[in-house]
């Protein structure tokens, strides 16, 4: 028997799956899907949301692709996996989730067929948007060339291709190495860790969408997670989600402060003495 059923749970609630329904709505990143949402909305060309490791870029990408896509945009997200792609790479890979129907090798044939492609779709009023997460894997100046390249494909009507970057810090630096893209940049987010109140209602949050008790943790064991976490939401799962399984190994019914320590000790976090 797992913890989910001895708590009385319909599923993990703190699993680093980015899943759509755990989506907690904090402040700031209420405020920064609502300024990401205007710039796909204007067709601003560029606009970025920078953030620690775990602090939630993942999820709103998804967040954002879904609004999107109900607002019959044409949005598709690229996840990058590794940073040695190369501008040729990228390329094709744009036109290929734009649907432009280009093969080969050469550039410009494939900038020609999705220029082509986007006309088609500014034709039927469509919006288009290309969400890039992991975009700190995007680490040369000729990737950075071909985006401003791609944003200056313009109609009469304004720009045909906006980019929506989410990635860690450094993905501001990668973007100086094009400074015209750099100086593009039309809105700007970071993403911060969260602060002890919304840590507590990010956790209630996430037992509630699960079916769970948010008084399953006292109030000595949040404040335990808290300092553990920093207010980081992945490490608050992991926290979170080890301390539960323990509790469950102990059939305790509440997590108390003890498990959360012990927890923490376990995963080789800092303790309350460092």
């Amino acid at each position: 028997m797992g913890y989910e059923s001895y708590y009385n749970l319909i599923e993990h609630p703190f699993s680093l799956a980015a899943d759509e329904r755990f989506y907690y709505d904090s402040p700031q990143h209420s405020k920064a899907l609502l300024k990401l949402s205007h710039a796909v909305e204007t067709e601003k060309g560029l606009a970025l949301l920078i953030g620690p490791l775990g602090t939630g870029k993942t999820t709103l990408s998804r967040r954002l692709l879904d609004q999107s896509l109900d607002q019959r945009a044409e949005a598709t997200l690229l996840v990058i996996v590794h940073p040695e792609i190369t501008s040729l790479w990228f390329l094709k890979k744009i036109a290929l989730m734009l649907d432009a129907g280009s093969e080969g090798e050469d550039k410009i044939k494939i900038i020609t067929a999705v220029y082509h492609r986007l006309l088609d779709l500014a034709r039927e009023r469509r919006k288009v948007v290309i969400l890039i997460d992991e975009a700190h894997m995007l680490r040369s100046k000729e990737i950075m060339e071909e985006i401003r390249g791609l944003l200056n494909l313009e109609s009469e009507r304004g720009k045909l291709l906006n980019f929506v970057l989410f990635g860690l810090p450094e993905t501001e630096e990668y973007l100086k190495f094009d400074p015209p893209l750099h100086q593009r940049v039309a809105i700007r987010c970071m993403l911060e860790t969260l602060d002890e109140n919304a840590t507590y209602g990010y956790i209630s949050h996430r037992l509630r969408v699960a079916g769970g008790s948010q008084s399953l943790f006292d109030r000595e064991a949040l404040k335990a997670i808290y300092f553990y976490s920093r207010g980081n939401p992945r490490a608050i799962n992991t926290i979170c989600d080890n301390a539960l399984l323990e509790g469950c190994l102990l059939k305790r019914e509440q997590i108390d402060v003890t498990i959360v320590d012990d927890t923490a000790q376990d995963l080789g976090l800092l303790t309350k003495d460092n």
